[in-house]
């Protein structure tokens, strides 16, 4: 991973100059703010948007195109000539776009429901971009600087659930335990299932929380050295069947923790970075992603790799395992995303490319139906699995993607953009076919 540094935990400085478009629109918004607002426009402000006033023409952001010197297509344009996709490596050739699948666009499978500013997500490094966890299709968790934060769509409003600006002090600790007090953490990857919220941070913290009890469960730093960031943080169900967690650091090291005692149960070291790991539905493997151009998957008891797939030109920071436990899908700085049978894993069954940069996010549906990827900014791309991943729904938008997640009963998808205007979140419903209507109407 490349090295990054961010004391001042500010907004991060994107690769790919939106500042005059930025200027722009803050001198809009300036000249037509009030300075005395009622309680209905700061409960429902005019900046966020809804599913009716997208329908009458508004922008899913808010931006206001008719106000710009330009049209949001010649922006579009724009902004496609301009980008630089980050590199590890050097640059790559050769016939990448021959074996990248083509793929029908223009598919509509969840539809915009509603954008707000009243959270918004921060990113501490550019390359990791799992901060956003939804745990119903009203409830979502999100990085904010500094905070944690609850967004409510049902209620429409945010409410902090963590600070970790200040010290945080364990409230379990356990004879052996190796719990100890952090202070000023820049939360760098997060993961929340069933009540449970771990967050990793920047210099090796690991904090762990209850949602429904006060105060953190359990925090420390896994490891004090210097390149220590924690990159990746994967909640799972072992084989066993009972609740992990694993952790993935820039000093080469998985680690496995339980999330009772949260006692260390296992550490397995491997070549390089590792930016990412993903368990296995069955619980009985894990993938291996890092700075190297190859994957792994390793045996999730043991650590011993048993797996090695070839075919990514760069160091890849995502990963997902469809939930039959068959096909793993690997995100890339090559800006593509490589299917996997792990039944056979001698070449992959699919390269799916995206429109700009790197492949940083990706997450399937719990019904499987779906796959959604993110590049670093701007693309969200949705395939339909059932279609063999030739159907695409493209989510255009401006502004880093600080992570998506789909809601445990699929009906919602979440999309954080971290931007200094237009930092928001995006929420899309999935649309249903309801024939049946049409005969009683």
């Amino acid at each position: 991973m490349a090295q990054f540094q961010n004391d001042d935990l500010e907004y991060m400085e994107d690769f790919h100059d939106m500042t005059e478009f930025e200027d722009q629109q803050q001198e809009l918004q300036n000249g037509q703010d009030s300075d005395v607002e009622d309680e209905l426009e700061l409960s429902h402000p005019k900046t966020d948007t809804s599913a009716l006033e997208a329908r009458n023409g508004k922008d899913i952001q808010g931006i206001q195109w008719e106000r710009m010197n330009y049209t949001r297509d010649e922006y579009r344009d724009r902004r496609l000539k301009q980008y630089k996709n980050y590199e590890s490596l050097s640059p790559f050739h050769g016939d990448l776009e021959k074996e990248c699948k083509q793929v029908e666009r223009g598919s509509i499978f969840y539809d915009f429901q509603f954008n707000t500013r009243l959270v918004k997500s921060t990113i501490v490094h550019f390359q990791l971009r799992n901060l956003l966890w939804a745990t119903s299709k009203h409830d979502a968790y999100l990085m904010q600087n500094y905070s944690v934060m609850h967004w409510s769509s049902l209620h429409q409003r945010g409410k902090e659930v963590l600070n970790v600006a200040g010290p945080i002090v364990p409230t379990l600790k356990y004879p052996g335990s190796f719990a100890r007090s952090v202070s000023r953490v820049q939360i760098s990857t997060m993961a929340v299932k069933d009540n449970l919220m771990v967050a990793g941070g920047f210099h090796g913290e690991l904090i762990c929380k209850y949602l429904n009890r006060p105060g953190v469960a359990f925090c420390t730093k896994i490891t004090d050295g210097e390149n220590a960031i924690t990159n990746t943080v994967d909640l799972y169900q072992a084989s066993n069947g009972l609740t992990r967690l694993m952790t993935a650091n820039n000093d080469s090291a998985v680690r496995v923790f339980d999330t009772e005692n949260f006692a260390c149960l296992s550490q397995f070291t491997f070549p390089w970075s590792v930016n990412n790991t993903s368990v296995s539905p069955d619980g009985k493997l894990f993938a291996v992603l890092g700075d190297n151009v190859n994957c792994l998957i390793a045996d999730a008891q043991s650590g011993k790799v048993i797996k090695n797939l070839k075919g990514h030109l760069d160091y890849s920071f995502a990963s997902a395992w469809h939930p039959d436990g068959r096909i793993l899908a690997t995100g890339n700085q090559d800006t593509t995303c490589r299917l996997w049978d792990v039944r056979n894993t001698s070449q992959s069954l699919a390269v799916l490319k995206g429109r700009m940069g790197a492949i940083r996010s990706i997450k399937f549906s719990s019904d499987g139906r779906f796959m959604a990827m993110a590049e670093p900014a701007d693309f969200v791309h949705i395939y339909d699995t059932q279609a063999d991943y030739n159907r695409d729904q493209e989510i255009d938008l401006f502004g880093e993607i600080a992570g998506i997640s789909f809601s445990p009963d699929t009906e919602t998808l979440f999309v954080a953009v971290s931007d200094r205007t237009y930092g928001s979140l995006l929420e899309f419903n999935r649309r249903r076919c309801y024939q049946y209507l049409d005969s009683i109407i």
